[in-house]
């Protein structure tokens, strides 16, 4: 038992060391298509200027403490190796988690940008002119972003650097269609950029509503989940505090429910989350 603990252990931390062991391109010279899921997260939760490195060591440390904790407590090395898991998983949770509510928070916002460039345009502003101005009247969540783009553009000069680079700091599926309509009326001109610019607007709005009306009544879902996958643990953390339960889970037997209990947690859980989410449109054009 305490080889296969080791082996488990082992894997575990060459999987986490795995960016440093193996040569691998500078973020800057990857394409947007070929770069990690990691890095991609980081970028769409927020968190663009954290490295890797860091998330990788914040999982490492968290997975570790989580084992130590729960071994110091309970002294059963299957649940010390499953506590390894799930905090090394914990990061990455809060990323997603943190993903999901920039997306939905943004969703309510775009169609403000939207408008504000149509009033821009129209007012007689250059195309990135107009996109500038978004720096100090676009919501606040989306003006920095807009601020760094405003600073590059003057420094620069280049729309077409400087626009890739502000879709790279947004990491939102709706500003990529933003600025893709924007770099096709910079390249080939004419006069249909505001009617295309208010119909996407209109389609956020109702997206929006849409998925706010349908995510309220399905909320439960996912609560039910995390109850229904928290619940047993607990009782079973309780049960391994007592000498005899600490004792039964140690022998093979109770490992092997353990790791039976684990994988029937994680595949219902799924499935709960799955039947209570909404597809996220993907990033097409990053």
């Amino acid at each position: 038992m305490t080889l296969l603990v080791g082996a488990v252990l082992a894997a575990g931390l060459l999987l986490c060391a795995s960016p440093w062991l193996w040569p691998h391109r500078e973020k800057d010279e990857r394409p947007a298509a070929g770069r990690g899921w990691l890095v991609r997260l980081i970028d769409e939760a927020g968190y663009a200027s954290v490295p890797q490195r860091t998330v990788v060591v914040v999982i490492i440390a968290v997975a570790l403490a989580a084992a130590a904790a729960v071994w110091l407590i309970t002294g059963i090395p299957a649940l010390a190796v499953l506590a390894a898991i799930g905090g090394a998983s914990a990061p990455v949770a809060f990323l997603r988690s943190r993903r999901l509510r920039l997306l939905k928070a943004r969703r309510q916002l775009w169609p403000d940008v939207c408008d504000l460039l149509i009033a821009s345009i129209r007012v007689g502003l250059s195309l990135p002119d107009a996109v500038a101005s978004l720096a100090e009247s676009a919501p606040a969540m989306v003006r920095p972003a807009f601020a760094v783009f405003a600073r590059d553009l003057h420094s620069t000069g280049r729309f077409e650097s400087s626009i890739e680079r502000l879709k790279t700091s947004l990491a939102d599926p709706i500003a990529d269609r933003i600025v893709e309509t924007l770099k096709m009326a910079r390249q080939v001109g004419g006069t249909e950029l505001t009617g295309v610019l208010r119909a996407l607007s209109s389609s956020v709005r109702a997206d929006a509503a849409l998925r706010g009306e349908v995510e309220a009544r399905q909320s439960w879902i996912r609560g039910a989940a995390v109850l229904g996958v928290v619940a047993p643990w607990v009782i079973l953390g309780l049960l391994a505090l007592r000498p005899e339960g600490a004792q039964a889970y140690t022998s093979p037997e109770g490992v092997l429910v353990i790791c039976g209990g684990a994988a029937v947690s994680v595949v219902a859980f799924r499935i709960m989350v799955r039947i209570g989410r909404l597809p996220e449109p993907r990033r097409w054009f990053a």
